[in-house]
């Protein structure tokens, strides 16, 4: 067995705001990267982290920036924890049909720093589960950026802890949840589910 004497722990990183060069690229930018990386919000991966964005700023979290291996994904100016799942009809590749929609990882191990893996039993590990819906259903019309297009359910733990699944279909989520709400609902919502 090794034993670690000390923690290779990061410094906090610093907010970027886009105009950083990358070194050795000539005048290339942060936000050429976000521009290249990060530019089709029809994926799975960059609409949910998008979805996380939405709630930060819709209950008007002072979080500056998003923690990838947190067990939730916002914390309300009350502390109530949320965390996020979006889903979408419409997906960045070709498809037959519009998607069916359903939540995963509702449940999760948390991660154990000091021994840099997951430890311990799966858990719901937030107050309130928020299900954000981007509800476009033609290429045409789907624009991720204007919140009118977003639709949010909004559960307890104990609501989504009860069914005991890992994942739920968006039927599920609607007869568990209140909603659907808009943005400009989304904060009281959240801490009505929390009470």
């Amino acid at each position: 067995m090794v034993v670690v004497e000390h923690q290779l722990s990061p410094p906090e990183p610093p907010v970027l705001g886009g105009d950083e060069p990358i070194v050795g690229l000539g005048q290339v930018t942060v936000r050429d990267f976000w521009s290249w990386g990060m530019s089709n919000l029809r994926t799975n991966t960059l609409r949910g982290v998008l979805a996380e964005f939405i709630v930060t700023r819709a209950v008007a979290s002072t979080s500056v920036r998003r923690v990838e291996w947190d067990p939730y994904d916002v914390v309300t100016p009350v502390g109530t924890r949320v965390e996020v799942k979006s889903g979408a009809y419409l997906q960045g590749w070709a498809q037959p049909e519009l998607s069916r929609i359903v939540f995963t990882g509702l449940s999760a191990r948390l991660l154990d720093e000091a021994l840099n893996t997951y430890t311990g039993e799966r858990g719901y590990n937030a107050d309130v589960y928020c299900f954000a819906v981007q509800t476009a259903t033609t290429h045409e019309e789907f624009d991720a950026l204007d919140t009118s297009q977003w639709q949010f359910y909004v559960a307890s733990r104990a609501a989504v802890e009860a069914k005991g699944f890992r994942s739920l279909g968006l039927t599920t989520v609607q007869q568990i949840s209140t909603g659907p709400w808009t943005v400009d609902e989304l904060a009281a919502a959240i801490e009505g589910a929390a009470a």
